[in-house]
């Protein structure tokens, strides 16, 4: 098959700070400052065109970053990324200026993507009533509700049309209804053969949705492969991690850090 999305070795590293001057002095002196830390740690995978793959993994696995990352939002510190095609994402207020209208933001996102105006004012109407924004759309989205703001990005990103559709949690927040609507335009999608990476805290909706998923465990890739052997080991884990104290939480992701390190090390 052909392949859609192509990530190999993908690292993203973030430097912690104790202070802004210690940034300052990491900025303007040779001796380094601050504590690296591994959001993503050699991350490697490959999508053909129409997967529906899931991100799953606890708090702090790396699953919204490597979402950023596919979708162009954040730069990999190390690694590539190759994308046949458009990609899109969609989170609450992704990519919406707070200070702008709906409209505004509609047209804003639009004309980033390479669309006239023309095409702009044609696909405007459909994009607010599927968003069921009605009067709110020429009020400023920092008046909007969390779940006004992800009705709004999700609606702009599907009736865009692109080739690759990341969605982190947006159907997280609002209605039924509306995630219901949100799920049979994500089929549509899927029947076109589109690819597809969904994050959700839902192992329901990943059943539901996902025919491949990817477990991330504190930045490394833990289990890829078909849904129905990736959820149950990961459910079995979950069932296991919850149960555990906060003592206990924090010394199983340490030992996990310092496995990865030393794997990396080899």
């Amino acid at each position: 098959m052909d392949k859609s999305v192509i990530v190999e070795n993908v690292t993203k590293k973030y430097k912690l700070y104790q202070n802004p001057s210690e940034k300052l002095l990491d900025i303007i002196l040779p001796k380094s400052y601050g504590e690296d830390f591994y959001a993503l740690r050699n991350v490697s995978f490959e999508a053909n065109k129409g997967d529906i793959i899931g991100f799953v993994g606890v708090n702090g696995s790396g699953k919204s970053t490597l979402s950023n990352v596919i979708a162009g939002v954040v730069p990999q510190t190390e690694g590539t990324i190759k994308i046949n095609g458009q990609p899109s994402l969609i989170a609450v207020s992704a990519g919406l200026n707070n200070q702008l209208t709906g409209r505004e933001n509609i047209e804003l996102k639009c004309l980033m993507l390479g669309f006239s105006k023309k095409d702009i004012k044609n696909l405007e109407p459909s994009i607010i009533e599927f968003a069921e924004l009605d009067k709110f759309i020429d009020q400023p989205v920092k008046s909007y509700s969390s779940g006004m703001k992800s009705r709004l990005g999700f609606s702009i990103s599907v009736h865009t049309d692109p080739d690759v559709l990341i969605i982190d949690e947006a159907l997280s927040v609002g209605d039924k209804a509306f995630a219901e609507k949100c799920l049979d335009k994500m089929n549509e999608f899927k029947s076109q053969g589109k690819t597809m990476f969904f994050i959700s805290h839902s192992i329901g909706q990943m059943k539901q949705f996902c025919e491949k998923a990817i477990w991330l465990e504190y930045g490394q890739i833990r289990m890829y492969g078909e849904v129905n052997n990736v959820i149950p080991e990961y459910e079995k884990f979950l069932n296991e991690y919850k149960k555990m104290t906060s003592e206990e939480k924090k010394e199983y992701r340490d030992n996990s850090l310092k496995k990865q390190g030393e794997l990396n090390l080899v």
